[in-house]
């Protein structure tokens, strides 16, 4: 995820990957090296939501 990490902020990351499940792992491995592309996706893919259901509450 580093490559494009500006694209969602660390906090709205850190969220998602808290309520995914992936956050202890992030912050055992001391980054998000080692977390994989599905669960990334996965995080990804909850932040176009949440970003869908804002653009809807407008």
């Amino acid at each position: 995820m580093s490559r494009n990490s500006k694209l969602i902020s660390e906090n709205l990351r850190e969220e998602i990957a808290k309520e995914l499940g992936v956050y202890d792992q992030v912050k055992q491995d001391g980054g998000w090296q080692n977390v994989s592309s599905k669960k990334c996706g996965n995080i990804v893919t909850k932040a176009i939501e949440i970003a869908n259901r804002s653009v809807e509450d407008k």
